[in-house]
C-alpha cells in the first residue's frame, strides 16, 4: 500500500516542504507531495492523471479534487478522487470522501461520509452538485470511524 504509488502519475514533480504554508487554491498537474500546510483547495487539472501525496506532517484545509490521492496527514474538507484514495495509518479526514477505489489502513480516521462513485462522470457530477439525483451510481455510507 505505501510502497510504490500505483498510478501513472507516480513521479513527484512538486514538493511543498514542512516549513511552508500556502494560503489560497493550488491547481496542479503531475505529482504533488505535501509536507507543509495548505489553507485552500487542492485541485488537479481537468483530464489529468495527477497524484497527491500528503505526508503525516502535512495538512490541507479545503477541498481536494485529485484523481489519485494518498493521505497520511490531515484534511479538513471533502476529498474527491476519480480513480483511487489510499488512507494510510495516520490519515485524518474531517469531511466526506468520494472515491472510485478506496484502500484504508488500520488507524486511519474518516469523520464524514464515504461515498462510492462507480464512474468518474458521476463523481464529477456529485462534486459539482452535492445533491445528486441518481443514486444508482452513488452509494453513500455515512461514517465516523477509525480503524484500529
Amino acid at each position: 500500500m505505501w510502497g510504490k504509488p500505483k498510478s501513472k502519475a507516480s513521479k513527484i514533480e512538486t514538493l511543498i516542504g514542512n516549513t511552508i504554508e500556502i494560503r489560497g487554491d493550488l491547481i496542479f498537474s503531475g505529482g504533488l507531495h505535501v509536507d507543509g500546510k495548505i489553507i485552500g483547495n487542492v485541485i488537479a487539472d481537468d483530464g489529468s492523471d495527477s497524484m497527491l501525496v500528503l505526508s503525516d506532517h502535512g495538512s490541507i484545509e479545503g477541498e481536494v479534487r485529485v484523481p489519485y490521492v494518498v493521505l497520511n496527514g490531515e484534511v479538513i474538507g471533502d476529498v474527491y478522487a476519480a480513480e483511487r484514495v489510499e488512507l494510510s495509518s495516520r490519515a485524518q479526514v474531517n469531511g466526506n470522501v468520494f472515491y472510485n477505489m478506496l484502500e484504508m489502513a488500520m488507524g486511519a480516521e474518516v469523520n464524514g461520509s464515504l461515498v462510492h462513485c462507480k464512474n468518474e462522470k458521476k463523481l464529477l457530477e456529485h462534486q459539482k452538485d452535492t445533491d445528486a439525483t441518481d443514486d444508482s451510481e452513488i452509494d453513500p455510507a455515512p461514517v465516523s470511524t477509525s480503524i484500529s
